[in-house]
């Protein structure tokens, strides 16, 4: 069994495409028309055979837009991205404007961030570190 499709929940499609490339760095790579939305993923550039993000429209389905907001408000991070250097992904994002729930503060072999996708998530960052 493996992982090749990951889902958030997101808030309007453009903007989250948007933030997704223009701002993580992720790369589309499908966008295909579904009646009145589209089936679009993103990928990481540096493994683009690997796992997929689905931009998935929340759109008026009530159980998600509650469970994302729940989430938010806890501060609870919908999903997490690896990086290899999350002081630098952190200073790179913040320069760019990315709102930060939590700076990177290291937990046993882990730093963790935890950032404003700009669509109703919180996202996770870490790094491993191998000791």
């Amino acid at each position: 069994m493996k992982i090749r499709l990951e889902s958030v929940f997101i808030s309007d499609l453009d903007k989250a495409l948007a933030f997704y490339t223009g701002v993580l760095g992720f790369v589309k790579n499908k966008d295909i028309p579904m009646g009145d939305t589209r089936f679009v993923t993103v990928v990481s550039p540096e493994e683009p055979d690997a796992a997929e993000l689905m931009l998935e429209p929340n759109g008026e389905h009530p159980p998600t837009k509650a469970f994302k907001k729940a989430l938010y408000e806890e501060g609870i991070p919908l999903t997490a991205f690896l990086v290899d250097d999350i002081q630098e992904e952190y200073k790179r994002l913040t320069g760019l404007g990315v709102k930060f729930r939590s700076a990177p503060e290291r937990f046993g072999n882990e730093t963790l961030a935890v950032l404003d996708d700009t669509c109703g998530n919180w996202i996770m960052l870490y790094q491993s570190h191998s000791e």
